[in-house]
C-alpha cells in the first residue's frame, strides 16, 4: 500500500486544494436551519447582486457545481444545434471535458482556430468565421469560446480579447469566456474584470470559483439577460438546479466577500513566479515562457524528473515532449512548500549537470 502523498509535495493542478477556511465556515454555516430552495433563498439572491456589483452591470447568475457544467451550459446556450463553437485545440472544452459541450449542445460541433501558446489567432478566427456562411450543408459559425488563463497558463490582453469581441459583433457570433482561472488572470493583468469581459465584447462568462478557494461552486454569468430564460431551462433539464442551492451560494458568497478570491489568485500567481525563479537558477534548466498566471513549464533532465517523483512529488511530466514539465501553484501554496521544491531540485540539478548523459 503506498504512503499517502503530502498536499504540499502536489503540484500537478490547482484542483488539489480544499477549500479556503472562510468558505468552509460558510458551507457549515448555511447547512443550519432552513431556507428556500432551488436558488430562491436570500444568500443566492445576494451572490448574484454581488457578482452585478463586480462586474458593474446587471447580470444573470447561475450557480452550478462544476466548471464542465458551467462551460456545456453556456455554449449550449449560445449556440443551436445546427450550429459550430470556434476554440482553440488546447483549450479545455475541446480536450477535457468528454465531449460534453456537444452533448448538451444536441449536435453542434466544436471546430478549432489555431494559435500560438493557446490563444487564438485572429487572423485564422476571422477566416474560420467566414468558411461556408449560408452553406445549409455545413455547420454554421455560432459562437466562439477563449480560455481566460488559457491550459497554458498564458492571458489574452486585454486588447486582444477586444479584437476577437469586435470580431464576433461583427459576424454575429456570440463570444463565451472559460474563466476557470479567471481570477488568476484577472490580477495578472491589473484591469477591472468588466474590462476583461462585457466591455471587450464577452456575452456570458464561465466564472470558476474551484480552483481558487472553493470547494465545488462555480457561475455562469450571462451579461446578455435576453438568454435568462433558456438557461434556467436548461440548467434544470441537465440536473444541475440544486435543491440547496444555498450552499452553492455560501461557497461563493464566501469567496466574493472582502476579496478573497483576488487575494487568492495573488497567491497562486506569487508561488508560481517564485518557483519559476528558483528553477531558472539551476543547471540544466529550461525555462519554456513566461510565468503569467500560476502555471509554469520547463524542461527538466530525466535524472532530477526521477528525483523528485521519488521524493514524492507529483506533477505532470513528458505529457508534451521528453523532458517537459508543468507545475501548477494554488491559494494554498506557502513559500515554504515553494523553497522545499527548488532544495530537492538543487542537488538532483547539480549533479545531473556534473554528469551529463551523452549519446
Amino acid at each position: 500500500m503506498s504512503a499517502p502523498v503530502e498536499p504540499e509535495k502536489i503540484f500537478s493542478s490547482d484542483n488539489i486544494a480544499g477549500a479556503s477556511p472562510a468558505v468552509a465556515e460558510a458551507i457549515l454555516a448555511a447547512s443550519r436551519g432552513a431556507a428556500s430552495p432551488y436558488g430562491n433563498d436570500a444568500a443566492t439572491a445576494r451572490v448574484e447582486a454581488r457578482l452585478s456589483e463586480i462586474f458593474e452591470r446587471e447580470a444573470s447568475v447561475f450557480l452550478v457545481p462544476t466548471g464542465t457544467a458551467a462551460n456545456a451550459l453556456s455554449l449550449a446556450t449560445i449556440t443551436p444545434p445546427w450550429g459550430s463553437v470556434l476554440c482553440h485545440p488546447a483549450s479545455h472544452i475541446h480536450n477535457d471535458e468528454c465531449g460534453a459541450p456537444e452533448f448538451f449542445m444536441h449536435g453542434a460541433r466544436l471546430l478549432t482556430v489555431e494559435g500560438e501558446h493557446a490563444r487564438i489567432s485572429l487572423d485564422a478566427l476571422a477566416q474560420r468565421a467566414g468558411a461556408k456562411r449560408g452553406d445549409v450543408h455545413s455547420s454554421q459559425p455560432a459562437s466562439v469560446s477563449i480560455t481566460q488563463a488559457t491550459e497554458l497558463g498564458t492571458l489574452y490582453p486585454l486588447a486582444d480579447i477586444q479584437r476577437i469581441g469586435a470580431l464576433c459583433q461583427a459576424r454575429g457570433l456570440r463570444l463565451h469566456m472559460d474563466g476557470a482561472r479567471f481570477a488568476n488572470a484577472l490580477v495578472a493583468l491589473g484591469c477591472s474584470p468588466a474590462e476583461m469581459t462585457w466591455k471587450a465584447g464577452v456575452d456570458v462568462l464561465s466564472f470558476g470559483a474551484t480552483k481558487n478557494g472553493v470547494l465545488g461552486a462555480e457561475a455562469i454569468v450571462l451579461f446578455d439577460r435576453t438568454l435568462t430564460q433558456e438557461l434556467a431551462f436548461r440548467r434544470k433539464r441537465a440536473g444541475h438546479l440544486f435543491s440547496k442551492m444555498r450552499l452553492l451560494a455560501a461557497q461563493m458568497e464566501a469567496y466574493l466577500a472582502d476579496d478573497l478570491w483576488l487575494a487568492n489568485a495573488r497567491n497562486a500567481n506569487a508561488m508560481a513566479r517564485r518557483l519559476a525563479s528558483g528553477l531558472a537558477a539551476l543547471p540544466g534548466v529550461q525555462m519554456l515562457g513566461e510565468v503569467e498566471a500560476n502555471i509554469l513549464f520547463c524542461r527538466l533532465p530525466q535524472e532530477v524528473i526521477a528525483g523528485l517523483l521519488a521524493a514524492g512529488y507529483v506533477f505532470y511530466h513528458d505529457r508534451w515532449a521528453p523532458g517537459v514539465v508543468r507545475l501548477v501553484t494554488s491559494f494554498a501554496n506557502t513559500p515554504l512548500d515553494i523553497d522545499a521544491f527548488i532544495a530537492t531540485a538543487t542537488p538532483l540539478a547539480r549533479q545531473a549537470a556534473s554528469h551529463p548523459v551523452t549519446a
